[in-house]
C-alpha cells in the first residue's frame, strides 16, 4: 500500500510538472556588429599572413630581413619603386608580371601609406653636399 502512494504520489508530482508553463524565453541579444581583425603574423618574419604573403616572403626575405618590409609603408607605385631601385642597385632579380603585381598588391594592401610612420623623402635639390661623393 505505501508502495502505491508513493507511486501516486510521484505520478501526481510528474503531471503537474508537465502542466505548467515554461519559464519565459530568455531575450534575444543581437551580436556586436563584425569587426574587422589584424591578420595573424608569422612568428619567423613579422609578416602578415594573408593574401598573397608567403610570395613576399619566399621572394623578399632571400635578400633581406622581413623587418625592412614590415618597418616600411608605400602605395603601390612606392612599393613599385622601391622594387625598381632594389633591381637597378641591388641586383634584385626580374619578377614575372603576375608575381610582381602579387607582391605589390600584397605590400600596398598590408603596408599602406601612413602619416605616422615615415616622412617623404627629401628632394634632391634641397640636400647639402655629399662629402663623400666621388661625383665632383
Amino acid at each position: 500500500m505505501r508502495r502505491a502512494v508513493a507511486i501516486a504520489s510521484i505520478a501526481a508530482l510528474a503531471a503537474s510538472a508537465c502542466s505548467q508553463e515554461a519559464p519565459p524565453a530568455a531575450p534575444v541579444v543581437e551580436a556586436d556588429p563584425v569587426v574587422a581583425t589584424e591578420a595573424a603574423l608569422d612568428p619567423v618574419t613579422g609578416l602578415k599572413m594573408t593574401g598573397d604573403w608567403e610570395i613576399v616572403r619566399a621572394n623578399c626575405t632571400a635578400c633581406h630581413s622581413a623587418r625592412l618590409i614590415t618597418q616600411q609603408r608605400g602605395s603601390e607605385q612606392q612599393w613599385l619603386t622601391m622594387i625598381r631601385w632594389m633591381q637597378e642597385k641591388q641586383n634584385l632579380w626580374a619578377f614575372d608580371p603576375d608575381t610582381e603585381k602579387k607582391i605589390i598588391g600584397y605590400l600596398a594592401e598590408q603596408y599602406p601609406p601612413s602619416d605616422a610612420q615615415r616622412r617623404a623623402a627629401i628632394p634632391p635639390d634641397l640636400m647639402p653636399p655629399n662629402p663623400y661623393s666621388s661625383e665632383t
